[in-house]
């Protein structure tokens, strides 16, 4: 990991010192990030750009952090199952509160200036390479997919995704959960979710292998099919 700093500026200083090196922090105590001025500031900047000069799509990347438990401090529950567009996003981090912050200011940029504009909620992004390096962990010991909801994203669908929301006119302001169709454990969705996270409602019936942090209004708003599921690369 590589943290980029302006050693002359005190605030870049103490924020660089006081950040997680690793996912490991996150079990300890809570600790400050630099993110929030760069990842808020650079996003704006850019839509208000494009914006002013006429462009009608613009696409963000947004983040499954906002779903408040991938970067929290400690072990934290979501508040319900599925994870769709519409959950209360209430995260504690800094990563995840830049990028809902991009989402608001997406959302008052389409309605001054009519343009659509969709932020894709992306899921944990796994390239071809990394199936067979990293797939026997997460299946095997699916605790450790807790922050991730036991969800992915393809790179490859993610490009599919980030093309039908070139294609797709006339929405405004959305917001998409960027996933892949189906849980990453060899245990039927709502049987997992209810031993690993008894105390997290179900508020719907789930699909047999549905992904925790669903891509139900994807695949019925933009019409995705995934191409890449997991198991056609990893066989538990």
């Amino acid at each position: 990991m590589t943290l980029k700093t302006d050693l002359t500026d005190n605030g870049q200083v103490f924020n660089a010192l006081t950040s997680h090196f690793n996912f490991g922090g996150y079990d300890d105590g809570p600790l400050l990030s630099h993110q929030m001025l760069a990842n808020v500031t650079a996003t704006y900047n850019v839509i208000e750009a494009a914006c002013k000069l006429g462009v009608k799509k613009i696409i963000i990347a947004s983040s499954e952090t906002t779903y408040g438990v991938c970067f929290a401090q400690g072990d934290v529950d979501y508040h319900s199952f599925p994870l769709e567009e519409d959950y209360d996003t209430d995260p504690m981090d800094t990563y995840a509160l830049s990028k809902l912050c991009g989402e608001r200011c997406a959302r008052g940029f389409a309605r001054r200036f009519g343009a659509d504009i969709y932020a894709l909620r992306i899921g944990n992004v796994i390239e071809p390479h990394e199936y067979e390096r990293d797939f026997p962990t997460y299946v095997k010991v699916p605790s450790c997919r807790k922050r991730n909801a036991w969800s992915y994203i393809d790179a490859r669908d993610l490009g599919q995704i980030c093309d039908l929301c070139v294609k797709k006119d006339g929405l405004g302001f959305q917001v998409f959960n960027a996933t892949n169709d189906t849980i990453t454990t060899t245990v039927p969705t709502e049987e997992f979710l209810k031993k690993a996270c008894p105390n997290t409602p179900i508020t719907r019936k789930m699909g047999e292998w549905e992904a925790p942090l669903s891509n139900r209004k994807i695949r019925e708003v933009l019409g995705f099919q995934e191409e890449h599921n997991w198991r056609k690369y990893y066989q538990p």
